[in-house]
């Protein structure tokens, strides 16, 4: 323990065991942080990533094992033991109150008070001192509703150094920055590091793993599998030990031989949830035959203009036609009868009933026609069978063809989706945040899937965040920005670069 003091190391987990009925999540792990370090985490779905940070952030308590900081064994029963430790996490979705000022924001539970009140402006200093000392640009009186993600990101970090952390966990960091935002908070990771902060970074992004890590802990089924450093490997070495076989990361695609127009908005307005115009003046083609990427940062409409082509919206103004039938006016299950297929953003939400088995998400929008019922009557057998089919044909990870959906991993989850859409054959497929969660294995697997129904004549419209799928993914992108499309690119014209600037509203 002294030696580890004396070294700098700042963390160290020691053969930690965390079991749940059925599941042993996490099997003897141990791993170590120095100060000044930057971590990376990497592992499938189910790995046991989640599993282990929450154990480190006082979320679970380990069943075996022990935390040592600084030298010394801790126990952490809750995050606020964790964060009077000095430790820190900064959470996929950012815990913030949008009309509180950043200030505010960064000083929430642990406000300067002077007598009985808000010390506004201890907390303006407080954050215009951590923001200069790390490089971190922010304004203390904006309020955090008006800032762009990759700011809000900055609070978050902020928030967590004003609580004195020296360790800080950054949980898939970058799943809704554009590329210029990340490669900022790259640069940012860099710098805490450099003044003794320790930071373990979890990440499905090899690219960036490689870019800004000093060290590489990869667990595969609850268990640490390696420990390399970046100089000594690469993406498709890190793949192959994080998933146990070889990966194929690039997408392997001939040239698109796009037919007839299949989907077509003219001038289409939409509204979000509160009323406000969320899309204006939208024109776009998908042909069959072809994959259009679109491209944007999360908020800029893509939602809305998924939910809007699906029938789960209406639009306020404009054509859209699909098929050369107007669709402006149906219903989800109208517009499904037009062929086509759906794999929505939110699995949970919009994809899956949770209770229901896997067989019967299988056939979710086709339980109601032949074979699968006759005469009002469901047909077991033929669903069964179905099921059985797709499972084998899809590579669905499950105990069997009855088990409830909600028992499956993320990409497993993910795969009954993309069973299910795309085994009807439909002209058009609707995919938004398709990879979205889901580990490098279940990524290669779904990506062919896609380029496979784009090869059988289907009209695909992509939308995701992440801009290299798109990039890799798509014959054509649009960009959404602030609700229009602001570009069209073919793919060779397509660079990361001008994405990126055309993303952020860059011309």
């Amino acid at each position: 323990m002294a030696n580890a003091s004396a070294l700098g190391m700042l963390l160290e987990a020691r053969g930690l065991t965390k079991r749940f009925p059925g599941v042993v999540a996490n099997d003897e792990v141990s791993l170590a942080l120095a100060a000044g370090e930057v971590l990376a985490l990497l592992g499938e779905n189910g790995a046991g990533k989640s599993t282990l940070v929450k154990m480190l952030f006082g979320l679970y308590e380990p069943d075996e094992g022990e935390i040592c900081l600084n030298g010394k064994n801790v126990r952490m029963r809750s995050p606020r033991d964790a964060i009077s430790r000095g430790v820190g996490m900064v959470h996929q979705h950012f815990q913030l109150v949008g009309n509180l000022t950043v200030a505010q924001n960064v000083v929430l539970g642990a406000e300067p008070m002077r007598r009985r009140l808000l010390d506004r402006g201890a907390a303006r200093r407080s954050v215009a001192e951590l923001s200069a000392r790390y490089q971190l640009a922010l304004d203390p009186d904006a309020l955090v509703e008006d800032l762009p993600v990759g700011a809000q990101q900055r609070v978050e970090i902020v928030k967590a150094l004003y609580r004195g952390a020296r360790i800080l966990i950054l949980d898939e960091p970058t799943a809704v920055l554009t590329p210029q935002e990340t490669d900022e908070l790259l640069l940012v990771m860099r710098q805490l590091a450099q003044q003794g902060t320790g930071i373990i970074f979890i990440t499905h992004k090899l690219r960036e793993v490689l870019a800004v890590a000093d060290r590489i802990v990869v667990l595969r089924g609850g268990r640490v599998a390696g420990t390399v450093l970046p100089r000594d490997t690469n993406e498709a070495q890190l793949a192959e030990l994080m998933v146990g076989r070889s990966v194929v990361l690039t997408v392997e695609k001939d040239l698109a031989i796009p037919g007839a127009t299949v989907l077509e908005l003219r001038g289409v307005a939409v509204k979000d949830d509160r009323g406000v115009e969320a899309l204006r003046g939208v024109d776009l083609v998908v042909r069959s035959g072809e994959l259009v990427g679109v491209a944007g940062v999360e908020g800029n409409g893509q939602r809305e203009l998924v939910e809007a082509v699906c029938g789960m919206r209406p639009l306020s103004a404009g054509q859209l036609s699909i098929g050369g039938s107007d669709a402006a006016a149906l219903g989800p299950r109208a517009v499904h009868e037009l062929g086509v297929g759906h794999i929505p953003e939110n699995r949970e939400k919009d994809g899956l009933v949770g209770a229901y088995s896997v067989a019967d998400n299988l056939v979710l929008n086709r339980a109601y026609v032949a074979p699968f019922a006759r005469r009002g009557i469901r047909d077991r057998a033929a669903v069964s069978a179905e099921a059985a089919r797709l499972v084998r044909e899809y590579d669905v990870r499950t105990p069997g063809i009855n088990t409830t959906v909600a028992s499956l991993s993320g990409g497993n989850k993910q795969k009954v989706v993309v069973a299910r859409e795309l085994s009807q054959g439909g002209s058009l497929l609707v995919v938004a945040q398709p990879t979205r969660g889901v580990d490098v294995g279940s990524i290669e697997f779904i990506h062919r899937q896609l380029i496979a129904a784009r090869d059988r004549g289907t009209a695909v419209l992509l939308v995701s965040a992440e801009l290299d799928e798109v990039l890799a993914l798509a014959d054509r992108v649009v960009v959404l920005f602030r609700g229009e499309i602001v570009a069209e690119l073919p793919s060779a014209e397509a660079t990361r670069e001008r994405i990126g600037l055309l993303m952020a509203g860059s011309q």
